[in-house]
Formats: C-alpha cells, sequence, structure tokens
C-alpha cells in the first residue's frame, strides 16, 4: 500500500467530492479516483458509497478514516506542525441528552464550529442516548459512568435539579410550602415505562409515592407543561431558570443532585478533532458552572 495513497482518502472522506478534494490537494480528479480505487484495491475493501451528497464512508471506510487520522495527526506532530488545519476537520457525532443537547450545547455550538470550521457536528439530541460503545457516535455526554465497554469516561460536571410551577398555577393549587405538599398536586414527568436511566427517576427522590398526572418522554415537553400552568414539576435548572415566567419551588427543601459524564471509545481519543471538542466543552462547563447549581442565568 502507498502511505501518500491515505493522505488522498483523508481528503475525499472530509470533502466527500473528488472534485473538492483534487482542488484541496491540487491534483487532477481522475487520479484522485484512481488512486481510492488502488487503495481499496489494495486492502480489499469498499471505502465509499457513492451517493447523490458525495462519497460517503462505509464502515470499513470510516474505521480506516479513524485510523488514518491518528497516523496523520502523528506526522503533523512529529513535524512540529500540530494544529494545522487539516488535522481538524471531519464529521463529530456527539450524543446528548435532549434538555442538554437543545439547551446548553445546541445555542453555544457556534463558538466551536467558529474556531475548527472544517469539523462537522452531528448532534444527536434526544430521549436516550446512542451507544459510544457500539461505536454509533465519537462523544455521548451521558447521566451516568458507563460500567461496560471499552470507554474512557470522565465526570463534565455536576448540575441540580429543582421544582418548577407558574405563579398562576400556585395561585390555583392547593397550598404549596414543604415537599409533603406534593401529594395532592398535579405534577408532570417521564412515561414511567420509558424512562431510559435510573437517574431520571427524580421523583422517587422527593417521596416513592408521587406519581406524575401528565406525562412525556420530552423533557421539553414537560418543560412546555409545566411553563402553561397546567402542572408542577422537576426540571434541570439550567433549563428551568432560563424559562420566563417559571418559579423555582420550595429551593432549600427540593433540590436533587445529578452528574453528566463525557464518554469517548477509548480508540479514538486523541483524534485532533474529538480531543478539540472535549477541551471546548469542558472550558463552556467552567464558565458554565453558576447555571448548573442553579444560582445562575444562562448566557450563549
Amino acid at each position: 500500500m502507498d502511505w501518500d495513497d491515505l493522505r488522498v482518502f483523508l481528503a475525499v472522506a472530509r470533502a466527500q467530492r473528488l472534485s473538492r478534494a483534487a482542488a484541496a490537494l491540487d491534483m487532477d480528479a481522475t487520479t484522485i479516483g484512481r488512486r481510492i480505487r488502488r487503495l481499496e484495491g489494495a486492502l480489499g475493501r469498499r471505502l465509499f458509497e457513492h451517493a447523490p451528497a458525495g462519497h460517503l464512508l462505509t464502515e470499513e471506510g470510516q474505521q480506516l478514516f479513524d485510523q488514518a487520522e491518528r497516523i496523520e495527526a502523528h506526522a503533523l506532530t512529529i513535524a512540529g506542525t500540530p494544529s494545522q488545519e487539516s488535522a481538524l476537520a471531519g464529521t463529530l457525532r456527539v450524543s446528548a441528552s435532549e434538555g442538554f443537547g437543545t439547551r446548553i450545547i445546541a445555542p453555544r455550538l457556534h463558538r466551536f464550529t467558529a474556531r475548527f470550521p472544517n469539523i462537522r457536528i452531528d448532534l444527536i439530541a434526544s430521549s436516550g442516548f446512542l451507544s459510544p460503545s457500539r461505536r454509533e457516535v465519537d462523544v455521548a455526554v451521558m447521566l451516568a459512568r458507563p460500567r461496560t465497554g471499552d470507554l474512557v469516561a470522565r465526570k463534565l460536571t455536576d448540575y441540580t435539579l429543582g421544582l418548577y410551577a407558574t405563579p398562576g398555577y400556585l395561585a390555583a393549587a392547593p397550598p404549596l410550602e414543604r415537599s409533603e405538599d406534593l401529594q395532592p398536586q398535579t405534577i408532570t414527568g417521564y412515561v414511567t415505562d420509558q424512562i431510559y436511566a435510573p437517574e431520571l427517576r427524580y421523583l422517587s427522590d422527593i417521596d416513592r409515592r408521587l406519581v406524575p398526572h401528565v406525562r412525556s418522554t420530552s423533557i421539553n415537553a414537560q418543560a412546555e407543561i409545566i411553563a402553561s400552568g397546567q402542572a408542577c414539576g422537576i426540571l434541570p435548572c439550567f433549563l428551568g431558570d432560563a424559562i420566563p415566567g417559571l418559579r423555582r419551588v420550595l429551593p432549600d427543601s427540593i433540590a436533587i443532585q445529578r452528574s453528566f459524564w463525557l464518554v469517548v471509545p477509548r480508540d479514538l481519543r486523541g483524534l485532533p478533532r474529538i480531543d478539540r471538542f472535549l477541551a471546548w466543552l469542558t472550558e463552556e462547563m467552567r464558565d458554565l458552572a453558576p447555571l448548573m447549581r442553579g444560582d445562575g442565568s444562562p448566557e450563549a
């Protein structure tokens, strides 16, 4: 195998079109195509699928891409240019819980993409997590440290959850002066048999007898239910404090503590695009510590 073919392979994987890769390498597109076919023949693998969107990596192509990026990063370090822009390119798939993904990562992501415009981000923010163990994502922000899998995990941040309601709800509802007063309240929460992580069983931390009357698998939907005055409910403070008209109730007696963990497949550590994202998100969380604790306001 010609090792220079890996450089061509990386250019095509990043550009997704032969013409753009040819322009980046100052080569002819026909030559680029021939080099890719030669590499596929040498490896005995099909590296790209030809789709309307361009040249997309196959599963085997993605595996080679990860390996080739690591080789490139080492070569650039030896050459004394570890921050060269070509090393900071490619696609990065990030999985996060719906609330954290939409309320924390999404509004601040422009700060990362402005610094690294050649890194494409796939942000999967949903109820449930894709699995870093099965290589469904490159980086996962999870509610607990995984106990299995060849993964690297570290705590990203602690955060606080509280009880929220509108003034209108509180005026019409039975008195809510202590946690024991929650029993007759109209409460929103998760659909019990759809809870995908034990860390989401917030109501049990207060009183195991509490049952939500209006349920949703979406934390954002729960927040809208609370904001409409239909119910009270538990929200992460970084979400509840950001919604106009919501009031945090009983903050001294209802303050639930949880953590977010950064999780990466072990064999992806050291890839430039991943290390830069981890460093960026960690830096953002330092600035957001008051918001995560429930004693600050968000700044996007």
